[in-house]
């Protein structure tokens, strides 16, 4: 039983390293934000953890604007997957050319927000109402 100050359980989280489901989750659903593109899939074998993979394509500049787009993705996971995230599933996000300048606060809300889509959940605005 968790009371209001402690933490949640930890997830189980792992890296997604193969392009074959990087492909796959290209066929799954989507959500773009400002910040990132989302897509989830279902893990095809059933597991109770959460597969993440991060991508930062040469578009977006050179290898430190890359490095820093990733970093920034990994930092919003950390804060974000375990409490919204669902095992059993697997994500990949794509960094976009405003992930390296927006502020953090912002890429927090846009993961929350393609989550929340992802999955079928009402925008915020509707919940409000």
């Amino acid at each position: 039983m968790t009371g209001l100050g402690t933490p949640p359980p930890p997830v189980k989280m792992s890296r997604l390293i193969k392009r074959a489901d990087f492909l796959r989750l290209s066929r799954g659903r989507k959500w773009a934000s400002p910040g990132l593109v989302l897509q989830m899939a279902p893990t095809p074998e059933p597991i109770a953890a959460i597969r993440v993979g991060f991508t930062a394509t040469k578009k977006l500049g050179n290898a430190v604007v890359r490095n820093r787009v990733k970093r920034r993705l990994r930092e919003a996971v950390r804060a974000v997957l375990p409490l919204s995230g669902k095992p059993g599933h697997d994500y990949v996000l794509i960094g976009r050319e405003a992930t390296a300048e927006r502020p953090f606060a912002s890429l927090i809300e846009d993961l929350t927000l393609a989550l929340r889509k992802v999955h079928g959940g009402r925008s915020p605005k509707a919940e409000e109402q």
